[in-house]
């Protein structure tokens, strides 16, 4: 076999372009395009390292996809804030790192529903539109109120998620395109149900830092899957660390091959070898 490259892989990158998504791996400053290894035959072998994809240290285990552990316990971009936005804590002058605080969540940020497994509500920084609805393997998304911080996205979407799902299935994703939805309809219900939240949200930090989109349009998205499997099995580097097969799509951050799954993001900063 003909090895396209090594190193510390990331998730891959993921560009919106006709007709379908296009994606690289990305190993450490190498980008190799996975969109023409489509029906071919590729083979993932992990080489027995890990290097925390902050500082470099060599690690036994991944935590938090990819650092290692005194990362992992002292980054504010590892902190239970990031998955629980809602749970933001700079106001009490806890941050773990008050400048990457300021950069990262005192910004922009928007709140959308996305149909990948059917329908979901999340969040993301409003600079990582579309990339954000690429890497949840979307097929329909979004816009649907943009805050002026992180921890206001997630109370926004704390809010809409007694309505609808804040998590995707993935196994229902690698399954089929979903069925497509109206996700205007979805927004204008959503914002009639939680009208006296958004409401008390806006009077709490201002109309301008909590504002409705009702003029959003509907991002239709394609990935380049050949085939999906009638049965999901996945791939597990850590236990077995060769992942081979035919390549049938990609879709998120996920592989399709003929032989299983795996999902690229989750092996961030394991040390990869990708042959042809």
């Amino acid at each position: 076999m003909i090895e396209l490259g090594r190193g510390s892989i990331s998730k891959m990158s993921a560009r919106l372009d006709a007709p379908v998504v296009q994606y690289a791996f990305r190993l450490g400053e190498q980008e190799v395009p996975v969109n023409p290894l489509i029906g071919k035959t590729l083979r993932l072998e992990y080489l027995g390292a890990i290097h925390c994809s902050y500082c470099g240290r060599k690690t036994k285990t991944s935590f938090s996809q990819g650092y290692c552990y005194p990362c992992m316990t002292k980054l504010a971009q590892c902190d239970v804030c990031i998955m629980a936005p809602e749970k933001c804590h700079y106001d009490q002058g806890t941050c773990r790192e008050p400048s990457w605080g300021e950069q990262f969540c005192m910004t922009d940020h928007v709140v959308y529903l996305a149909n990948s497994s059917g329908i979901k509500v999340g969040i993301t920084r409003a600079t990582q539109l579309p990339t954000r609805w690429l890497d949840q393997g979307a097929s329909q998304a979004l816009p649907i109120v943009r805050v002026a911080t992180r921890q206001q996205s997630g109370l926004v979407e704390d809010l809409f998620r007694s309505q609808v799902a804040d998590r995707t299935n993935w196994r229902a994703l690698l399954k089929g395109d979903a069925e497509a939805v109206d996700l205007l309809a979805v927004r204008d219900q959503l914002f009639d149900s939680c009208a006296e939240g958004l409401t008390a949200l806006q009077a709490r930090f201002g109309l301008q830092a909590v504002q409705p989109l009702n003029d959003g349009e509907v991002l239709e998205i394609r990935y380049p899957v050949e085939a999906y499997p009638s049965k999901i099995v996945s791939f597990n580097l850590d236990k077995n660390p060769v992942a081979e097969g035919t390549l049938l799509g990609i879709k998120g951050q996920y592989l399709i091959f003929d032989t299983g799954v795996i999902n690229i993001r989750k092996y961030t900063a394991y040390q990869l070898a990708v042959h042809q």
